[in-house]
């Protein structure tokens, strides 16, 4: 329900800062409003959360001469030396962590593609179709994000993630090759629909899919883990994006650099036996 819920704030957001002049309010003060409802919005859920989660008690008490920042960084390091007995596992993170780069700068970028001069014979899109199609991306994300759900239920987990690997491919060679003539702006609302499906599915099968490859017990520091090396390696998609405009002169050349990532993904995803990574999570005793 994320999806939804948060695609009626956008949609209220989008249509206010639309009509703001029209309501008699500055657009800078429009912005401001918008970011001031985000921010409501969040701490609102925030306290339901809190409101309604159940206190529990640490499972071990804290050793004696240890401080919780100590303990954690010894907890690190133990998780360190304990990832060489997942090998599976491994691979996966190495793989997701190309793949979700390039899907994390394919969305970051959009935006900024779209609304430069380089479609429609070298005319920007107009901003009431960019809402548009921001507006609709958040309402298909949803039922993609349902019907990725599904096709993991058939065809299996990995095998869904390399399907939208193969689409995120496309998407950056169709907006490299497409969105040209008279016909741009319909073309940008296809290319939305394809990157509104694989958006939220791809990444939610992989943390699901992670999830099956970690010992019980061990969830919290694996996913810190997982999380934090995400991160880390955050700057490298933008960064590729960047040199390539850069070398090239070109956003479609950038954008297309982008496929390095997604080729990654396709070929290092193969490699991974799920079943023998499950079989090491389950078997192994910490």
């Amino acid at each position: 329900m994320g999806y939804m819920g948060g695609g009626i704030l956008l949609a209220l957001n989008l249509a206010f800062f639309t009509f703001a002049e029209d309501l008699g309010v500055p657009g800078d003060l429009a912005v401001r409003i918008n970011l001031a409802s985000a921010g409501i919005w969040w701490l609102g859920f925030s306290l339901i959360t809190w409101s309604r989660l159940r206190p529990r008690h640490a499972a071990r008490q804290l050793p004696a001469g240890d401080t919780y920042v100590s303990i954690g960084f010894k907890q690190l390091r133990k998780t360190f030396s304990e990832v060489k007995h997942f090998p599976e596992t491994l691979k996966f993170l190495l793989a997701y962590f190309l793949y979700n780069d390039g899907i994390q700068t394919v969305i970051a970028v959009a935006s900024t593609f779209a609304a430069a001069p380089l479609i429609q014979g070298g005319l920007e899109l107009e901003q009431s179709t960019l809402i548009a199609v921001i507006l609709m991306i958040q309402f298909v994300a949803f039922f993609g994000a349902l019907f990725w759900g599904k096709l993991a239920g058939w065809i299996g987990a990995k095998q869904s993630v390399v399907v939208s690997l193969v689409i995120w491919a496309g998407v950056v060679i169709y907006a490299y090759g497409g969105l040209k003539g008279p016909t741009a702006t319909a073309q940008f609302f296809v290319l939305g629909v394809f990157i509104a499906i694989v958006m939220g599915g791809s990444q939610a099968i992989s943390r699901s899919l992670f999830a099956q490859m970690i010992p019980n017990g061990k969830e919290a520091e694996f996913f810190s883990f997982y999380e934090i090396s995400e991160r880390g390696t955050s700057w490298i998609g933008p960064l590729v994006f960047g040199l390539a405009n850069q070398i090239f002169g070109n956003l479609r050349y950038a954008i297309l650099s982008l496929i390095f990532f997604f080729i990654m993904g396709l070929i290092l995803l193969p490699f991974v036996n799920v079943s023998k990574a499950i079989t090491d999570a389950k078997k192994y005793e910490g």
